[in-house]
């Protein structure tokens, strides 16, 4: 999978970061979503890669980043951590500003890379998510059926990690094969890929950390820019599955229209995985959206 691209190591205060990087012209960053790595995007990345320097980044945590101690309050997964790590990686290759296209949980480090750091992040494509705040604030019955994973991973350890590192293939197929396109949207490499990093030792408490602090510092954070009036100053396109939870259960649109001076958007027909359901849906989407030349 993936072939041509390069394989990167960039380390930042300790935390190898691992990537993969092709292409020329402007840099537009990838990060994937829970439970996979920079894998999912094998649909799209290749052709992205014919006109921009497509850069492809494994969370902390996941694939083969690295997984450092979560610390108190799972600061260490704090999506503010995980967006200077992101930084880190485009500044050491060279890049001050760029593009980034996000999914799931790496969709909400760049919503934080974004506010964070307004002058680094040029635009951003945002994939079947609304901002974490606003969904924790309204979450429903519905939701919380849909989304069970949210609510099992933030609670105390050790038993969630004790769950998902007793067999984390079963884990993985659990939570990605019961959405809307099951196990059939994934290819067998891809799969496999999330598969085999799941069981990478630490890998069940990195999981349970980013999400602890999804439910809790990052509330915070997200609190504290609400308060100030701070909102997403680039361009942004967000795409939801019609037939995902987030569509369903809340009004995208509304949602980030409040977060962002700059919002487009709409459901797409498929479901939460949308680089996997329908990549040339999202190429479309992404060449129209972002800017080819630097």
């Amino acid at each position: 999978m993936l072939q041509g691209f390069e394989t990167l190591r960039i380390e930042r205060d300790g935390v190898a970061l691992n990537l993969r990087r092709a292409g020329a012209g402007a840099p537009l960053l990838l990060l994937h979503g829970h439970p996979q790595t920079h894998a999912m995007w094998h649909g799209v990345a290749p052709q992205l890669a014919q006109r921009f320097e497509v850069v492809l980044m494994d969370l902390r945590g996941y694939g083969d980043s690295g997984r450092p101690d979560a610390g108190a309050d799972s600061g260490g997964y704090a999506k503010r951590e995980l967006a200077l790590d992101a930084l880190a990686v485009m500044r050491g290759l060279g890049h001050a500003r760029f593009q980034v296209l996000a999914h799931d949980r790496g969709a909400r480090v760049a919503h934080r890379l974004a506010l964070d750091h307004p002058a680094a992040v040029e635009r951003m494509l945002l994939l079947d998510i609304a901002p974490t705040l606003a969904m924790y604030r309204n979450t429903t019955e519905a939701f919380a059926r849909a989304y069970w994973h949210w609510f099992f991973l933030i609670q105390p350890p050790p038993l969630p990690e004790a769950l998902i590192a007793s067999d984390p293939v079963r884990y993985v197929r659990s939570v990605m094969g019961a959405r809307h396109a099951g196990l059939s949207a994934f290819a067998p490499e891809a799969l496999a890929e999330y598969e085999r990093c799941a069981a990478i030792a630490g890998s069940a408490g990195s999981i349970c950390a980013d999400y602890r602090a999804g439910a809790g510092i990052d509330l915070q954070h997200d609190q504290a820019d609400v308060d100030a009036g701070r909102k997403l100053a680039q361009p942004l396109r967000v795409l939801w599955g019609a037939h995902g939870a987030v569509g369903r259960c809340f009004d995208v649109p509304a949602l980030w229209r409040a977060a962002a001076d700059h919002f487009s958007g709409r459901a797409v027909p498929c479901g939460h995985y949308i680089a996997e359901e329908a990549p040339e849906l999202l190429l479309r989407e992404s060449m129209d959206f972002f800017r080819s030349i630097p």
